[in-house]
C-alpha cells in the first residue's frame, strides 16, 4: 500500500491545480451560459474543439517521449531537455505562424460567423505558448516538483478567471452604470481597454494573456535552457517513438471532440424546436461541461501516474501495483459517477444559468460513465508505453475514432446530441476493452477485471434506479436520495473490499 500511497499522495497535489484550479475555472460556465446565450457559447465549443485537436499537433508526444528518454540508463538529462525543447520551439513557430497567416480562410471551414479573425489569431498565439510551456512542465513532473507545478498551474487558472471576471462582468457592468453611481467614476479607465463588440472574443483574450505570463513563471526552467539544433541522430529515435504518440492522441481528440464538430454539420435543421445548429452545439458543450468532474480526477491521475508507472516498471512486483492502482482508480471514478448523476437536478441548474442549457442535462451521466472508461484505458495503456509497442496506442485510438465517426454519423439526425453522448462510451469502453485484451498478451497484469465490472454495473443500476424513483419523488426525498445513493454505495464498497483485504489490493 506504500506506493499506492505515494502514488495518490502526489495525484492529491497534482490534482491542486487541475481538480480544484479547473474547478475554480469551470466556476466561468455559470458566468458563460448566464451572459452568452446558447449560439455564442457554441462559438467558444466549436473553437475549443479544434484547439483539442491541434494542441496534439504542436506537443506530437513530446511530454510522455521525455519521460521515456530521461529515464534510460545513462542518459543525459539536461541535454535531451535542451535539444527536445529545441525541437519544440522550432515546430511551434512554424505552425503559429501558419494558422496567424490563414486565419480569415480558417474561420470561413470552421463555419463560423465571419468578421472576428483576431479569433483565429489568439487561438494561434494560445497554442504556441502553451506548446512551449509543456516541456518545463514535464521537466518539473519528472523531478517531482509537484508543488511547484501546481502553484503555477493554479496561478494561470486564476489570472485567467480574474480577466474573465473583468472583461465579461464589471467592464459591461462600468459601461453601462448610472451617472454618479460607484461604478461610473471608474468609466474611463475600463472603456480604454475595453471593447463591447468583442463579446466572446474575451474568452480567448483572456485564455491568451494567462498562456503568456505562465511562461514568465517559468523562467527558471528555460533559462537554463541552451538551443541545440536537433540533428538526425537525434530526431530518428525521438521522432519513432514520438509520432505513434501523436496518432494516437489525434484520434483521441477525434473521440473526445469530433462530435461537437460534426453536431452542426449532421443535425438536421430544426431537430430542437427554437435552437439553431450553433445553439444546439452550445448546449451539448455546456453539459459536456458537467462530466468535467471525471475528467479532472483522470487528469491529475494522470500527470502522476506517467512518470510513476516508468519509474515503477523495473520493479518486480509491478504488475500487482498496477493492478492495485487500476481497481481503486476505478472504483473512486464509480463513485463520482454515481453522486453526479443522481444529483443533477440541483447541479444542473447551479452551473447552467439560462434553462435553454437545461434541456440537454440527459447527456451527462453517460458522459460521465464515457470518462470513466477512458481512465480505465489510461490505465490499461502502461503496458504498450513501457514496451516501446506505442504503434498499438494509434490501433486502438484509430479503432476508436472510426467508431466515434460512424456511430455519430447514424445516431446524431436520429438522437441529436444524444446520439454523440452514446457514441463517446461506446468509443470509450471499446478502447478499454482493446486495450485490456492486447495488454493480456504482450504485458501481463492480473487486473481484477469480474469484479470492477460488477461494481460497473451495480453503480449504473444504482443510478437508473435512483433517477427513475427521484421522478416519482417530492423534490426533498429526491434531493435526500440522491445524496444517500453514493453513500451506500461507498459503503458497499469498502464491506466488501474490506473482506477482501485492502492489503492484498
Amino acid at each position: 500500500m506504500s506506493i499506492a500511497k505515494k502514488l495518490a499522495s502526489q495525484t492529491a497535489i497534482y490534482g491542486v491545480s487541475s481538480i480544484v484550479g479547473r474547478v475554480v475555472n469551470y466556476l466561468l460556465v455559470p458566468l458563460y451560459t448566464a451572459h452568452f446565450v446558447a449560439a455564442e457559447f457554441g462559438i467558444v465549443t466549436g473553437l475549443y474543439a479544434y484547439v483539442s485537436f491541434l494542441n496534439v499537433v504542436f506537443t506530437y508526444g513530446l511530454e510522455t517521449t521525455f519521460f521515456r528518454f530521461a529515464n534510460r540508463p545513462g542518459e543525459d538529462r539536461q541535454a535531451l531537455y535542451n535539444r527536445t525543447l529545441s525541437l519544440l520551439l522550432l515546430s511551434s513557430a512554424g505552425l503559429t505562424a501558419l494558422l496567424m497567416l490563414l486565419a480569415r480562410p480558417l474561420l470561413g471551414l470552421l463555419g463560423l460567423p465571419p468578421g472576428h479573425n483576431e479569433y483565429a489569431i489568439w487561438i494561434a498565439l494560445i497554442l504556441g505558448l502553451d506548446a512551449v510551456a509543456a516541456l518545463p512542465f514535464a521537466r518539473l513532473r519528472l523531478e517531482n516538483k509537484a508543488r511547484k507545478f501546481a502553484s503555477i498551474r493554479l496561478t494561470n487558472i486564476a489570472l485567467n478567471v480574474g480577466l474573465n471576471l473583468f472583461f465579461i462582468v464589471l467592464c459591461p457592468a462600468v459601461a453601462h452604470s448610472a451617472p454618479g453611481s460607484v461604478l461610473a467614476g471608474l468609466r474611463p479607465l475600463v472603456m480604454a481597454t475595453y471593447n463591447p463588440s468583442l463579446g466572446v472574443g474575451y474568452v480567448f483574450l483572456s485564455n491568451l494573456a494567462a498562456s503568456a505570463f505562465t511562461l514568465l513563471l517559468l523562467a527558471r526552467e528555460l533559462l537554463d535552457f541552451r538551443f541545440r539544433w536537433p540533428d538526425l541522430t537525434f530526431l530518428r529515435p525521438l521522432l519513432a517513438y514520438a509520432l505513434p504518440l501523436m496518432l494516437m492522441g489525434l484520434a483521441g481528440m477525434v473521440n473526445e471532440t469530433l462530435d461537437r464538430i460534426l453536431l452542426p454539420a449532421w443535425l438536421p435543421q430544426g431537430f430542437y424546436p427554437g435552437l439553431s445548429r450553433l445553439a444546439a452545439v452550445g448546449v451539448y458543450g455546456a453539459c459536456y461541461k458537467l462530466s468535467i468532474f471525471m475528467s479532472l480526477i483522470i487528469q491529475a491521475f494522470r500527470y502522476a501516474a506517467e512518470p510513476f508507472f516508468f519509474a515503477q516498471s523495473t520493479e518486480k512486483n509491478s504488475p500487482a501495483t498496477f493492478a492495485l492502482v487500476l481497481k481503486w482508480f476505478t472504483l473512486c471514478c464509480a463513485f463520482i459517477f454515481v453522486g453526479i448523476s443522481l444529483n443533477l437536478s440541483w447541479i444542473g441548474p447551479l452551473f447552467l444559468r439560462r434553462p435553454e442549457y437545461l434541456t440537454g442535462l440527459r447527456v451527462v451521466p453517460i458522459l460521465l460513465l464515457a470518462n470513466l472508461f477512458l481512465g480505465v484505458y489510461y490505465n490499461l495503456s502502461v503496458w504498450f508505453k513501457l514496451t516501446d509497442k506505442t504503434y498499438f496506442g494509434t490501433y486502438i485510438g484509430a479503432a476508436g475514432a472510426v467508431l466515434t465517426i460512424a456511430l455519430n454519423f447514424l445516431l446524431i439526425p436520429v438522437l441529436g446530441y444524444l446520439g454523440s453522448a452514446w457514441a463517446t462510451l461506446a468509443c470509450y469502453f471499446l478502447m478499454a476493452a482493446l486495450c485490456w485484451w492486447l495488454g493480456e498478451r504482450h504485458f501481463p497484469v492480473p487486473y481484477p477485471v469480474g469484479r470492477l465490472l460488477g461494481w460497473l454495473l451495480g453503480a449504473v443500476a444504482l443510478v437508473v434506479l435512483g433517477q427513475a424513483a427521484e421522478q416519482q419523488l417530492a423534490h426533498g426525498v429526491g434531493y435526500a436520495l440522491g445524496l444517500a445513493l453514493p453513500l451506500f454505495f461507498v459503503a458497499a464498497v469498502y464491506g466488501v473490499e474490506a473482506r477482501r483485504g485492502l492489503r492484498r489490493g
